[in-house]
């Protein structure tokens, strides 16, 4: 099974890189509009990551904050902790797999 798999990965890895379009891989974003916020939501392995950032009247960021999907997931854990013993926190802990510092990203 493993095998297969292991197969229809390597098929699905050649048929994106087939698929990809001609052109520079790098562009320069040029600058920032000036006393604008933008916001984007991306998907990582856990679930989504939001950016969010803020620049001043000159187009400087003021603010740039990145949530992680852990962030969101952490009261699950409390919630499925509840009325629990503390012996059974190591499995429930590990059977969320959130991160700790924001190494969603």
């Amino acid at each position: 099974m493993r095998w297969l798999e292991a197969q229809e990965s390597a098929r699905l890895v050649d048929t994106q890189l087939a698929g990809i379009a001609e052109g520079p891989v790098y562009e320069d974003p040029g600058t920032l509009r000036p006393a604008s916020m933008a916001v984007s939501l991306v998907e990582g392995w856990r679930g989504e990551i939001c950016h969010v950032a803020r620049t001043d009247e000159r187009g400087h960021f003021t603010r740039y904050k990145i949530v992680d999907p852990s962030f969101h997931n952490w009261p699950g854990l409390a919630f499925a902790m509840r009325q629990q013993s503390i012996s059974d926190f190591p499995l429930c802990n590990k059977s969320f797999n959130l991160s700790y510092c924001g190494h969603d990203l």
